[in-house]
């Protein structure tokens, strides 16, 4: 047995030595199982809800981050300055103020009623700011001698991002943006307070019906790991296989 499963092995015998101490504490009397199971109709929903709006929003988070990152190295200066004020704003305010801004806000003045769409144009938003930074910090490193040579060569300035600059920011960007993708799934919670039912909202009114809040929040917590490892796990195996200094 590996040195590895061995601590793993503790570390979980420990975890659950401590929760039941914990539990015992509380005088909580659990209900197991038996809630998932009266509403797991209502978990499974809102747990689609949450992939669906993580889906779009990542997709349409990609587009604005591209856009806002051109916009950044624009030469035309209030495009320039605009993109950069757009988006240390988003960067710089809390989700939840944007949520209810845009929504409340954004939402009426453009007539937008449905929630869901809303809710994915929020978290687009926000994360298309973070977005932007990683695209530009990809291309930023790259080598200026690189962008010299490509002049050099005589090449037009499309064909310099073609064949030279989006390769390597392409690589070189992936890992962030896969760890950007698990920070959305979980952000994405914060759209219950609009009454989008994804995954949170729903755990909340089947919490309001049965008060039994550790049930509740322990399938929240499992629904959201199940959600964000795979992803993490994959922005781990990015950052490796990308690694210059392999």
């Amino acid at each position: 047995m590996s040195a590895k499963i061995v601590n793993i092995t503790l570390l979980l015998i420990i975890g659950i030595i401590f929760w039941n101490y914990a539990f015992s504490r509380l005088n909580y009397e659990s209900q197991g199982f038996s809630v998932f199971l009266e509403f797991k109709y209502k978990f499974i929903f809102g747990f689609f809800i949450t992939i669906m709006i993580s889906i779009f929003s990542l997709i349409c988070s990609l587009i604005i981050g591209s856009l806002l990152a051109m916009g950044q190295k624009s030469r035309f200066l209030p495009l320039h300055y605009f993109t950069k004020i757009f988006i240390e704003i988003i960067r710089g305010t809390p989700l939840i103020v944007q949520v209810y801004l845009f929504f409340y806000v954004v939402g009426t003045a453009l007539d937008i009623n449905n929630r869901y769409l809303m809710g994915v144009l929020i978290m687009a938003t926000f994360s298309g700011a973070y977005v932007a930074e990683i695209i530009r910090g990809g291309i930023d490193s790259i080598d200026k001698t690189q962008i010299e040579s490509a002049k050099a060569l005589g090449f037009t300035n499309f064909q310099k991002y073609r064949y030279i600059i989006l390769p390597q920011v392409i690589k070189r960007v992936m890992p962030p943006l896969a760890g950007q993708f698990a920070s959305l799934i979980k952000d994405s919670s914060l759209l219950s307070i609009i009454a989008v039912n994804e995954f949170t909202k729903n755990v909340q009114e089947v919490d309001s019906i049965t008060f039994t809040p550790i049930e509740n929040y322990a399938v929240l917590a499992v629904g959201y790991i199940l959600l964000t490892y795979p992803i993490s796990h994959l922005s781990k195996k990015l950052e490796k296989r990308f690694s210059y200094g392999d």
